[in-house]
């Protein structure tokens, strides 16, 4: 039964950021903000989500001792890719409006909350914005963008491992900016799945080959800068954005890699309204949404320019228990609550208390 089961105000306000989990918290890296500065060099921002208490908190910054231990912690960005590989959360790519894209790999240290620049080897990938990333193994994949230097879309699929760089192979079609890479492991091999637009092709990482995959007959709308997800076998993608239709999207589609089909998923509950460059992190059974940018709600429903940031949260709870089933009623219905157990009292709380991290929209434009 899957279902909305919490909506939050007043996280941070992050578009185009980048987030793992790492067990019952999700951290979350940069982004962007209308109205924040990007041109001075500051330290990339560190939020954290608790899924346990609902509450958000913001790591101070880290303190770096001198110009040479300053390099190692990346600077404010947005458009770059964050996995965790073990305890170590990789943050690569993305861009500042003083210096541009960015192909330095960082590593930061989620028991120290410490931030490191590891030695790494290869032909490093050029700098850039837009791509996506993800783990098999303890491989980091990564897949399209825009390059600064060439100054076009990527077709190429890179991968680090043992801080060694590779390219594997170029992309048979055209390249796309802001793909979303997920995990597919089938057996003993992985696959990792590329989702963009309105198609979607597997790249073998056994044999650094793409698959011949035949064509769905239902499909998507084609979007990018949507979010996706992995979860019991099956992929998942939500949101995003279609320039020819001048659309964003609040949609929830499966992909099924066995049958190569896909199909419409309609949860229960209110979900988020249509956005794009959101993210999406799974924590246990539960997705945890958050950020992304909308058309302005005077604007209706389109323009690509006439935009709103999110501060707000979204839990998408795949496997909701009869628990989790009862405090949504107690909420929906506004029962007395005097008389309920403490730590459900303080549970329903958390479900229904905003946090106060982001600043207020002063303007239209977020």
């Amino acid at each position: 039964m899957l279902r909305w089961t919490v909506h939050l105000e007043g996280g941070p306000r992050r578009v185009n950021h980048a987030a793992v989990a790492v067990g019952h918290k999700v951290y979350s890296f940069g982004g962007y903000c209308s109205g924040e500065d990007y041109e001075t060099l500051r330290q990339i921002d560190v939020h954290v989500f608790n899924t346990v208490s609902l509450r958000w908190t913001k790591l101070p910054p880290v303190r770096t001792g001198g110009r040479e231990h300053a390099r190692e912690v990346p600077y404010m960005r947005y458009g770059h890719t964050a996995v965790l590989v073990e305890e170590t959360v990789l943050i690569w790519g993305g861009r500042n409006d003083t210096e541009g894209a960015c192909n330095v790999l960082y590593a930061f240290d989620v028991s120290q909350h410490r931030w490191f620049t590891p030695k790494i080897s290869g032909t490093v990938p050029g700098a850039r914005d837009g791509h996506s990333a993800c783990v098999l193994g303890k491989a980091m994949y990564i897949f399209g963008g825009y390059e600064q230097l060439v100054r076009n879309l990527s077709d190429r699929v890179c991968f680090l491992s043992r801080c060694l760089w590779s390219s594997v192979t170029r992309w048979r079609h055209r390249a796309s900016s802001g793909p979303d890479l997920c995990v597919y492991r089938a057996g003993c091999n992985g696959q990792y799945v590329i989702l963009t637009h309105c198609y979607c092709n597997i790249f073998d990482t056994e044999t650094n080959c793409w698959l011949n995959t035949p064509s769905a007959q239902l499909l998507p709308e084609g979007r990018r800068s949507h979010s996706a997800f992995a979860y019991n076998g099956e992929l998942y993608i939500f949101g995003g954005y279609n320039a020819r239709l001048d659309r964003h999207f609040n949609d929830l589609w499966k992909f099924n890699p066995e049958a190569f089909s896909w199909k419409k998923v309609e949860p229960k509950g209110k979900g988020p309204c249509p956005r794009r460059r959101q993210c999406c992190c799974m924590v246990g059974d539960r997705i945890i949404l958050f950020g992304g940018t909308s058309p302005c709600p005077e604007q209706g429903m389109g323009d690509e320019f006439n935009l709103m940031d999110h501060s707000d949260l979204y839990l998408l709870d795949f496997s909701p228990n009869l628990k989790t089933l009862c405090k949504l009623a107690v909420i929906q219905y506004s029962l007395e609550q005097s008389g309920l157990p403490h730590d459900i009292r303080w549970e329903l709380n958390a479900m229904t208390t905003n946090s106060n991290i982001s600043r207020p929209i002063f303007s239209s434009h977020g």
